[in-house]
């Protein structure tokens, strides 16, 4: 009988050095790095870029070379009435329009299409999510005609034998919260409406056996059930009222008087109209640093338990 040939033992011998290892990590990152650099390019450069600008007195003309002015541009924000003003118009134009139109009526729109007809939610739904997939521009065209003084509001309250007024002129800020919020609930409708298809049939039975009505049901058993859905949908209506620009800008341009100048609109008057480049970027980074704090209020809103 032939013998064997023992084996060679696995053990590592103490003492002795460690196998090499191929560079694992390497190959792990390697798939993310032209994500890494698009991002690092085009998202990361540019704002460290806005940064630097922030703090110098850069303008588009008149001056040779800019130079760093330090928190001057900060300072001189706090201390105008314009820019103050903007920034309680653009909390009013978000809580209006975002907080409590838009998320509101979105839910309220997915709760009532849940019970109605087929045809119904066909007709509702196209109907809404038209005005969300207009143009922005178009969407504030078609909301100047409404509320402008010979405009579609006006005509009828005449045909109602009631006063009409000037939207645009007296209640600027309300007619440019009422746009955002027509615009804009279809996407609140379509997310509620998602979130309300989740919740197990059997539960609302259940509490409509017990008694429960309508109310006590939406209160107690919906809106616990759906609350992800509810701070999701609040943080990005909000991220995305704070940046409306071409709706407002085309209905009233922040007039009369600045009664519906929000922050991207003020941001815009210093940086292109009145040529002060780094003024308006630390405009822009306050406005970023709203947006950041309306963030981690909802992500923070989010990580608490029901």
């Amino acid at each position: 009988m032939t013998a064997t040939a023992p084996r060679p033992s696995l053990a590592r011998t103490p003492g002795a050095p460690r196998p090499a290892r191929g560079p694992r990590l390497p190959v792990r990152v390697l798939p993310l790095a032209p994500a890494v650099v698009l991002l690092l390019l085009f998202l990361a450069g540019p704002i460290a870029y806005c940064v630097f600008i922030a703090f110098t007195d850069l303008q588009l003309t008149g001056q040779a070379e800019s130079s760093f002015v330090g928190f001057d541009n900060f300072t001189r924000a706090f201390g105008d009435e314009a820019f103050l003003n903007a920034v309680w118009l653009t909390l009013v134009f978000t809580v209006l329009s975002s907080l409590i139109g838009q998320n509101t009526l979105g839910l309220a729109l997915a709760a009532l299409m849940r019970r109605a007809s087929k045809p119904v939610r066909t007709l509702t739904g196209g109907v809404v999510v038209t005005a969300w997939v207009l143009p922005e521009v178009v969407a504030g065209f078609l909301l100047y005609a409404f509320f402008r003084r010979e405009g579609t509001l006006n005509a009828v309250l005449d045909w109602l034998h009631l006063p009409a007024q000037n939207w645009l002129y007296t209640l600027p800020i309300l007619a440019v919260s009422f746009a955002n919020v027509w615009r804009g609930t279809a996407f609140s409708m379509l997310v509620y409406s998602a979130a309300l298809n989740e919740i197990p049939q059997e539960i609302t039975e259940a509490a409509e056996v017990d008694g429960a009505g309508g109310w006590r049901r939406m209160w107690h058993i919906t809106l616990p059930m759906i609350r992800r859905s509810i701070g999701t949908n609040l943080m990005l209506n909000t991220l995305q009222t704070l940046s409306v620009f071409g709706l407002i800008w085309v209905m009233t341009r922040g007039g009369p008087g600045g009664r519906s100048q929000t922050l991207p609109l003020f941001m815009y008057e210093q940086a292109f109209q009145n040529s002060l480049i780094g003024y308006g970027t630390a405009v822009a980074l306050l406005l970023l640093l709203v947006g950041s704090l309306f963030s981690l209020l909802y992500l923070r809103l989010l990580r608490t338990e029901v």
